[in-house]
Order: C-alpha cells, then sequence, then structure tokens
C-alpha cells in the first residue's frame, strides 16, 4: 500500500522543467512538480479507487497531487463537506474546472452543489460549479437531466455571459455546448443560446488556447451524429 508521502517521491521523481513551464503559462501556482498527465495515468490504474489516499493528496496542497487525487478518489464516497473543501482549496483551472467538478459530477451531490457554486463572487468556485452542470449532462441520461432546470440556465447565460469574469464566461460557453452535443433535448435551445450569445472572449494567458465557437462545436457535432453520446465518467 502506497502512503501519500511515497507517492509525493514518486510525483517529485516524474516531475520535468518544461512541463513546468508550460502548465505556468496556464496559470498553474506552484508549489507543483510538473508531472505529465500520460505519467499520471499508471499511478492512476494502480491506485483507484482509494478515497483516503486521495483526501491526503489533495490536502498535500501540490497541484499534482491534487490532480491524481481527483483521478482516484471513490467518487460517492465524497461527501458535500469534502467538495467543499476541495472547490475552496482549488488553486487554478486545473482544479476549478476539472478535478473537482469530474468528482462533484460523480458523487451524489453534483446538481445540489453546482447550483450553489454558480452563485458564488469567487471565480474559481463559480466556474467549477458551470463545469459540474456541463459535466452532469455527459454522464447522466437525460431523463435524470431536470430539463427545465437548464433550459433556465440556458437563458441565464444568454442574458449574462458577457458580464461575468472571464474563468466563468468560459466555462459557460462550454456550459452551452455540452448542453447541445450531449443533451437531445436540448440541442435546439442551445443551438439558439449560441447563435445569441456570439463569439465569446476569455484571456487565455500565455497561451495559444482558444475559446470553442459554440454554435461551430454544436453544428459538427450534429453533422457527425454525436448528439447525446454519454460517457461513464467525466474524468479523462
Amino acid at each position: 500500500m502506497n502512503s501519500a508521502a511515497e507517492i509525493m517521491e514518486e510525483l517529485q521523481k516524474l516531475g520535468s522543467p518544461s512541463i513546468k513551464k508550460v502548465l505556468l503559462d496556464h496559470g498553474a501556482v506552484e508549489p507543483f512538480f510538473g508531472v505529465k498527465v500520460a505519467d499520471l495515468k499508471p499511478i492512476e490504474k494502480r491506485l483507484r479507487p482509494n478515497y483516503d489516499l486521495a483526501l491526503q493528496l489533495y490536502a498535500t496542497g501540490n497541484s499534482d497531487a491534487m490532480y491524481l487525487a481527483g483521478l482516484i478518489t471513490d467518487d460517492m464516497k465524497m461527501t458535500k463537506e469534502d467538495l467543499q473543501t476541495w472547490v475552496s482549496q482549488a488553486k487554478w483551472s486545473l482544479h476549478s474546472e476539472s478535478t473537482v467538478p469530474w468528482v462533484a459530477s460523480g458523487s451524489g451531490h453534483g446538481r445540489e452543489l453546482a447550483l450553489e457554486w454558480i452563485e458564488s463572487p469567487v471565480e474559481a468556485i463559480a466556474s467549477a460549479g458551470w463545469r459540474t452542470l456541463s459535466c452532469l449532462t455527459q454522464i447522466k441520461p437525460d431523463a435524470e437531466l431536470d430539463l427545465d432546470e437548464y433550459k433556465a440556465l440556458l437563458t441565464r447565460v444568454k442574458h449574462t455571459i458577457h458580464q461575468v469574469s472571464n474563468r466563468v464566461r468560459y466555462c459557460m460557453n462550454g456550459f452551452v455546448i455540452n448542453c447541445g452535443t450531449n443533451v437531445k433535448p436540448l440541442t435546439d435551445d442551445a443551438i439558439q443560446c449560441a447563435k445569441e450569445i456570439g463569439e465569446v472572449t476569455v484571456m487565455m494567458g500565455a497561451t495559444a488556447c482558444q475559446v470553442p465557437y459554440a454554435p461551430e462545436r454544436i453544428a459538427d457535432a450534429v453533422a457527425k451524429g454525436q448528439i447525446g453520446k454519454k460517457r461513464k465518467t467525466a474524468k479523462c
């Protein structure tokens, strides 16, 4: 059985200065070693599921360890208190827009917390809320989603997206895309919303990353016959 200390030693050995630089350009916050996601996968496979170890790794505050924690935890064992702690400690978008939403959507508390988080004045927490709502569209059958609620959220996005903070704007745009591509009954509503909001401007830091253009992204999924496909988990 690997301890948290042993895992931290393993991560440190896998760290790469070049990966650190890339992650810093994307907004990463120290401390972290700069471990490739591909190098985390064998560790994930070896350790998952491990709820207790995941909590210990996330609590280190090391970005690599926090990301690994999200990959190995048992989502259904995560309590609301655990998830509130994780979202409050999320240091940058990798955690607030990937790790936390992935785990929250796989827990039994995703919808409840997402609706709470999107009301937060804290950018990272609000972003986590919108991303969790998106992740739920990826893994929940359409019949398990409150479609009226999602339609109301699309209307909210339409009226507010260009006034909210930077990363929330990015996640709202993604929410429209996810509604359009993952939930068949919402595709038409999402297409209309996407057309009305148009291009979304987000500052992406020192990267070449671009904001997806929602009308094109949804139209492409329609053309490829990919609308409504679900996944077992939002994690990747």
